[in-house]
């Protein structure tokens, strides 16, 4: 398990399929997936497969992390850079655990993990993409620097393209 970021508060490392048991439990709590098109793992082995075969830090160098909280050593939610779900864009991304919003970890996260792509990764540019009515991401998308691009459909819903350059 690679630590690859570090904030004030929290540590970002690659994931493990040792998280299976928080990546089942995140997902079951149809608050935090609303807005995602995901479902709910339907076990802990649905969860524990879908860590075993992810292939991002393979294929592109990076990927979704881990974030865990310092003070308590607890893993608290994901966030990260993928390539590639939208067109040939990497975009931001992040997920926490309900009992942890409003907290600043998904800003605090997201912050650190701009500017780890474009420092470590020679990105150029990043996206997020929200469902309109997902007032949380957009307000995080905004904190940390991103600004709106486009309307777009994601699911069959009105989404939002926002985008942030390398200076």
């Amino acid at each position: 398990m690679r630590q690859i970021l570090e904030t004030n508060r929290l540590i970002l490392r690659e994931l493990h399929i040792n998280d299976a048991q928080h990546f089942y439990n995140l997902n079951l709590n149809q608050n935090v997936i609303k807005y995602t098109g995901n479902s709910a793992f339907k076990n802990i082995q649905e969860a524990k497969e879908f860590l075993e075969n992810y292939q991002d830090y393979k294929l592109n160098g990076y990927g979704r992390w881990a974030v865990i909280q310092k003070e308590t050593n607890e893993f608290i939610g994901w966030c990260g850079l993928k390539f590639g779900e939208i067109e040939n864009e990497t975009d931001i991304g992040f997920r926490f655990f309900e009992k942890e919003w409003n907290k600043g970890f998904a800003t605090e996260s997201a912050k650190a993990c701009i500017n780890y792509g474009f420092k470590h990764l020679n990105l150029k540019r990043i996206i997020g993409r929200a469902m309109k009515e997902n007032f949380g991401s957009i307000k995080v998308l905004e904190k940390i620097g991103m600004a709106y691009e486009r309307d777009t459909i994601f699911l069959e819903k009105d989404a939002v393209i926002y985008k942030i350059e390398k200076k």
